[in-house]
């Protein structure tokens, strides 16, 4: 059975690993509990963390573009080898959710998208953006609230 797109990650990720990047993150959520006043700073540096996928995508797409390239200037196929590896490993990555680079990425402390997004909603709560949430009669002000700037912007157009 393919695991979904939120588990997948974690489910092939050893156990210590995904206790200490949630322990990391409660940490950061403690300090900003007791010094709320850098939560500002926390959330834009959350916008600017390059979660697992990104880097894997990063990671396989300088490996497969330089091995074409070697290609291309040796005149040579074995290096078309490296770029066949690399993209079969992608695929195996988009459908099972594990590839060989993951275990590093993981243990180097990337993130998922899931994991990120986790950290941002605990911060906004702990600065106060969902506590009128109950209360907001208008659906859309609501889910402004909760969105990231690029967000904003974007549901605006």
């Amino acid at each position: 059975m393919i695991p979904s797109t939120a588990e997948r990650v974690p489910a092939h990720t050893a156990n210590r690993i995904n206790a200490r990047i949630h322990s990391e993150m409660l940490q950061r959520l403690k300090h900003y509990q007791r010094h709320p006043e850098g939560i500002n700073d926390r959330l834009s540096e959350l916008d600017q963390e390059w979660d697992i996928e990104r880097t894997l995508e990063a990671n396989a797409s300088a490996l497969i573009s330089s091995s074409v390239l070697l290609s291309l200037l040796w005149e040579k196929r074995s290096p078309l080898y490296l770029a066949l590896g690399v993209s079969s490993f992608l695929l195996q990555h988009a459908i099972q959710g594990w590839c060989p680079p993951l275990p590093i990425f993981r243990r180097l402390g990337f993130r998922t998208a899931a994991e990120i997004e986790t950290e941002r909603y605990a911060l906004k709560i702990l600065r106060g953006d969902l506590v009128a949430v109950r209360r907001e009669s208008d659906l859309e002000t609501t889910v402004m609230k909760l969105q990231r700037p690029s967000e904003r912007r974007e549901s605006r157009h």
